[in-house]
């Protein structure tokens, strides 16, 4: 009997041991919702082929955090802006997105910045999907996708 359990106690630190907590969230499981998330810049691509996809230098500049009640936070690379968000239709893997206008503060942020262009952009964004454990934000009439990648949480 001691050694069944034993050998048990054993089994449960080895699978204890291969369950380490990683960086990145795990990337097919089921939509929870956007409230609570916070997402890190990737790229804004646009549908016009002469504008060429636009990513940022450091894309820890630029973070969007989905608050409580409809509240947004954003850092827009020197700026910080809040404002409000809206997820009417949503299924397992996207749904309807919308924002208002944001309230940002207007330091003048050193070159290259997209923090004035994703100002511009949020209030035209109308859909979104998770996919590979990115979120990617439609804007309206396919003007263009906006992704995002989960952000690391400060420890």
């Amino acid at each position: 009997m001691k050694n069944h359990l034993a050998a048990a106690a054993l089994a449960c630190t080895c699978l204890a041991a291969c369950t380490t907590q990683s960086e990145a969230p795990p990337v097919n499981v089921p939509f929870a919702g956007l409230e609570g998330t916070s997402w890190q810049l990737v790229g804004i691509e646009s549908m016009a082929d002469a504008q060429p996809a636009r990513r940022p230098d450091d894309s820890s500049k630029y973070i969007l955090t989905f608050g409580a009640e409809g509240r947004v936070m954003a850092r827009l690379d020197c700026n910080r802006g809040t404002g409000i968000w809206r997820n009417d239709i949503s299924n397992a893997t996207g749904g309807t997105l919308a924002f208002g206008l944001m309230a940002v503060t207007k330091a003048l942020c050193p070159e290259p910045t997209l923090g004035e262009v994703l100002e511009r952009q949020l209030p035209y964004v109308r859909t979104f999907i998770i996919r590979d454990g990115h979120l990617h934000m439609a804007l309206m009439a396919d003007g263009g996708i906006i992704e995002w990648k989960p952000a690391k949480t400060p420890r």
